[in-house]
C-alpha cells in the first residue's frame, strides 16, 4: 500500500529536506505521492529504499534500521498506537501475537496490512511472518520470514523502538542464522535474530501498557508503606493454620505482591492455579453443535472429530477417519500439512481453505470456504484441536457462499465482526474515492500552479515595469494619483448555481480556459490587469502608464472579452458561458500594498462605481457609465442609451450599452491576423 512508501518520504522530508526527496524520487523514477490503500509495486519501494542509500550515502542496514524505528513512530502518529500497546504485556507477548494482528486487520483492509514495512502488499502476496522461543537465560531467538529478500535489517529498528517505547527495555538483535526456508512452502528467507534485552532504570511510565522492575519496587514500597503493623500480622493469623507467613522469603517482587493479594476468607494466593473437573461435563453432541466449526485430528491428519457446520459445508467430514490434508490446504502460515510443522507454529493463527475438487457440485462455482482459528495440542490424546471460525470479511462474501449468520454459533464474534466490517469497509470505500479526488484535484492544482508561474517568472508580469524596477531598487514606492483612467469589472452569470452543479475540477478548468482569453486580450489592447476574485476579472486603462486612448483601449478589451467568452463552455448546460461587463471612467489613486507577494492596487471612488455598473448590467453587455461615455461617444464606437436606472449606493444614474466599434472588424479586435 501507499501508506509504506509515504512514510520513506515523510523520513526523508523530515531529516534531510524537501529538496533530498525529490532528488531521490527523480532517480527511482516515482510520482511524489502515494495514496494510502492504493496498492503500489514491490519495484517502486525497493526503488526508493536503494536509491536513498546512493543519494545519503549509507549503508543499506543502517537506512532500513533507521526506517524500522521511524515507521513505528509513523504508524503511532497514523492512530495504530493504541492497537500496538495493547497486543501483549511484554516484548515476548507483543511478538507472539503481530500474525494475529495481521490476520485481524486483513480483514479490514482486504490485504495484508502489517506492522512491518514489507507487509503492506494485497492478499496475493505473502506477508511476512514471525516467531518467537524463549531461552532459559531470559533472551529470545525471533524468527523472520518472507519473501522479499534484504530487507531484515528493518526489523530490529521496528522491534527495539517498540520495546523501549512500550515496555521500557532496550533490546539489541543480531543475526544468528540466514537460511533458505525449507519447513515453509512459499517463504524464500528465513532470518533467526538473537534478542537480549535490558531494563532501562530509572522507570518512567511511558505509558499504561508498560512494565519493568524498577516499577515493581516502586509498587512495592508504597504497598507496604500503606500496610501496617496489625494488618500484616491478621494476614498471619489468617493463615497461621497452614504455617506460613505472608512473605515468608522475599524472593522476588512479584512475590512480595501476590502475597499481599487476599482472596475468600481470609485465604492468601501467592499463584493461581486453574481448577479442573474430573470428567468433562458436556455431551459430544452439544460440544460439536456449541463449537460448529472445529475439527479434531490425530497425528496422521486422520480426522477423529468435527463440528456440526463444517461437515455441512464439506460432507466428507462426516466420515470419520479421513485425512484432513485431502479436504484442506493451509493458507497461513504457509507450513506442510504435517503435525510437526503445526505443532511449530502452533501459536500463530491458522487459515485452512477447503479444496474445490473435494467439494460437492453445489460449490465448485463458489469461492472456496477459508477457515481461521487457533490450534490446541491435546498430549493425553496425541490429537490436534483446530478452534476456528469462517473467515469472512463482509455480508457479501456470505452471501457468495450461500451461508448465513445463522450458520455461526451465536457466540462467535465473526458475527460481530462481519457486520462491523462491513460499515468499515463502505466507509473505506468512501475515503478511498475522497483521496482518489483529492490528489486528482492536487495534481491538477500542481499543473495550472506550475503554468502560473511560468507567466509570473519575470516579476514584471506582476508589476508594472517602473514599479518593480523601484522595488529591485529598493526604492519605496510612492503612490500614485491619476486624473482619469477608465477600469473595467467582469463576471460569469449564475456562477454560483455553476459552482452548485459541478465538480471543482470542472470550475478550475472553465476559469482557466477564460483567463487564458482575457490575458492574451490585454496584451493585445495594452491594458493592464489589476486582478481576478473568483469568477470576477479586473483591468484599468491609463494605468500605471498615463494614455489619452484609455478609454478606447477598455472599449475594444470588453468587445473582445464578449467574443472570447463564446468559446468557454458552461459546464452544467454545455452552451457558451455569458459575462457581465462593467466600464466606468475616473480618477484613481495606485500604489503597491504589501511586501510579500506585493500588489498594484486601485483606489477611489471610480472603481466602487465601475464595480456596480458589472453588477447591475445585462449578460452579454456591455455597461457604460456617463463619464465612460463621454470619452467614447465621438471614437467610431456604436453606443445605445440604457436610460436612468437606480444603483445600489448611488442613487439614479444615467448608463449606456456598448454595442461594437465602428472601424475594426473581429479579428482585429481579438487579435487575430
Amino acid at each position: 500500500y501507499g501508506f509504506i512508501n509515504t512514510c520513506l518520504k515523510s523520513l526523508v522530508v523530515e531529516k534531510y529536506g524537501e529538496e533530498t526527496w525529490e532528488k531521490l524520487r527523480l532517480q527511482a523514477g516515482v510520482q511524489d505521492s502515494f495514496l494510502t490503500f492504493e496498492v503500489y509495486k514491490d519495484e517502486i519501494t525497493m526503488q526508493l529504499v536503494d536509491k536513498a542509500c546512493k543519494v545519503l550515502g549509507v549503508p543499506a542496514d543502517i537506512v532500513l534500521r533507521e526506517f524500522g524505528k521511524y515507521f513505528f513512530e509513523f504508524c503511532k502518529r497514523s492512530g495504530y498506537d493504541h492497537m500496538l500497546r495493547t497486543l501483549g504485556g511484554n516484548l515476548y507477548e507483543f511478538i507472539e501475537n503481530l500474525d494475529a494482528l495481521h490476520s485481524y486487520l486483513s480483514l479490514s483492509y482486504q490485504a495484508s496490512f502489517c506492522f512491518g514495512f514489507v507487509c503492506f502488499f494485497p492478499q496475493e502476496m505473502n506477508a511476512p511472518s514471525f516467531r518467537v522461543e524463549k531461552n532459559e537465560d531470559g533472551s529470545m531467538h525471533l524468527h523472520y520470514y518472507s519473501d522479499r529478500r534484504g530487507l531484515c535489517h528493518i526489523v530490529p529498528g521496528i522491534i527495539g523502538a517498540a520495546a523501549l517505547d512500550f515496555f521500557n527495555i532496550e533490546i539489541s538483535m543480531k543475526i544468528v542464522n540466514q537460511t533458505e526456508e525449507e519447513e515453509r512452502t512459499g517463504k524464500k528467507e528465513h532470518i533467526v535474530f538473537l534478542v537480549t534485552q535490558n531494563p532501562i532504570f530509572p522507570c518512567k511510565e511511558r505509558n499504561e501498557f508498560s512494565s519493568s522492575s524498577q516499577c515493581l519496587v516502586d509498587a512495592e514500597k508504597q504497598i507496604e508503606n500503606q500496610m501496617n503493623k496489625e494488618d500484616l500480622e491478621k494476614a498471619k493469623n489468617a493463615n497461621g493454620d497452614r504455617g506460613n507467613s505472608v512473605c515468608p522469603v522475599k524472593k522476588s517482587h512479584w512475590k512480595t505482591l501476590r502475597g499481599i493479594i487476599t482472596l475468600g476468607k481470609g485465604k492468601l494466593l501467592r499463584g493461581f492455579d486453574p481448577v479442573y473437573p474430573k470428567s468433562l461435563w458436556i455431551d459430544t453432541k452439544t460440544f460439536c453443535n456449541g463449537l460448529p466449526f472445529h475439527m479434531v485430528f490425530d497425528k496422521e491428519l486422520k480426522v477423529k472429530q468435527a463440528g456440526v457446520s463444517i461437515q455441512k459445508i464439506v460432507p466428507g467430514l462426516q466420515t470419520m477417519g479421513i485425512c484432513l490434508d485431502q479436504y484442506f490446504r493451509i493458507v497461513h502460515p504457509e507450513v506442510p500439512f504435517t503435525i510437526s510443522s503445526i505443532q511449530k507454529f502452533i501459536n500463530s493463527q491458522f487459515v485452512f481453505q477447503t479444496r474445490r475438487e473435494m467439494m460437492p457440485e453445489s460449490w465448485k462455482e463458489r469461492p472456496m470456504l477459508e477457515l481461521r482459528g487457533q490450534m490446541l495440542w491435546m498430549e493425553p490424546l496425541q490429537c490436534m484441536l483446530y478452534l476456528c471460525s469462517p473467515l469472512l470479511r463482509s455480508l457479501h462474501e456470505l452471501e457468495e457462499r450461500q451461508m448465513h449468520i445463522a450458520d455461526i454459533a451465536p457466540h462467535d464474534v465473526t458475527r460481530d465482526l462481519i457486520l462491523l466490517n462491513q460499515q468499515r469497509l463502505a466507509e473505506m470505500e468512501l475515503s478511498n474515492q475522497l483521496e482518489r479526488k483529492k490528489e486528482e484535484l492536487r495534481i491538477l492544482s500542481k499543473h495550472l500552479e506550475e503554468e502560473k508561474k511560468k507567466t509570473e517568472a519575470l516579476l514584471y508580469a506582476m508589476l508594472p515595469q517602473h514599479v518593480a524596477n523601484q522595488l529591485k531598487e529598493g526604492k519605496r514606492v510612492e503612490a500614485g494619483e491619476f486624473k482619469e483612467c477608465t477600469i473595467l469589472f467582469s463576471d460569469v452569470v449564475t456562477f454560483t448555481n455553476i459552482c452548485a452543479q459541478c465538480e471543482p475540477i470542472q470550475i478550475v478548468l472553465m476559469l482557466n480556459s477564460m483567463y487564458l482569453r482575457f490575458d492574451r486580450l490585454t496584451t493585445v489592447h495594452d491594458v493592464y490587469k489589476v486582478e481576478t476574485i473568483g469568477d470576477a476579472y479586473m483591468v484599468v486603462g491609463g494605468v500605471p502608464v498615463p494614455v489619452p486612448t484609455h478609454a478606447e483601449r477598455v472599449a475594444n478589451f470588453a468587445l473582445g472579452m464578449i467574443m472570447a467568452a463564446k468559446g468557454v463552455q458552461n459546464p452544467v448546460s454545455g452552451n457558451p458561458i455569458q459575462i457581465r461587463v462593467g466600464i466606468h471612467t475616473g480618477p484613481v489613486l495606485a500604489g503597491v500594498v504589501g511586501e510579500k507577494m506585493p500588489r498594484y492596487c486601485l483606489f477611489g471612488d471610480t472603481v466602487n462605481i465601475a464595480s456596480r455598473m458589472e453588477s447591475h448590467g445585462v449578460p452579454s453587455k456591455i455597461h457604460l457609465s456617463s463619464s465612460a461615455y463621454q470619452c467614447l461617444k465621438y471614437k467610431n464606437f456604436e453606443i445605445t442609451e440604457r436610460g436612468e436606472i437606480e444603483v445600489k449606493g448611488k442613487g439614479k444614474m444615467h448608463t449606456y450599452f456598448l454595442i461594437r466599434n465602428k472601424s475594426a472588424t473581429e479579428n482585429e479586435i481579438m487579435g487575430k491576423p
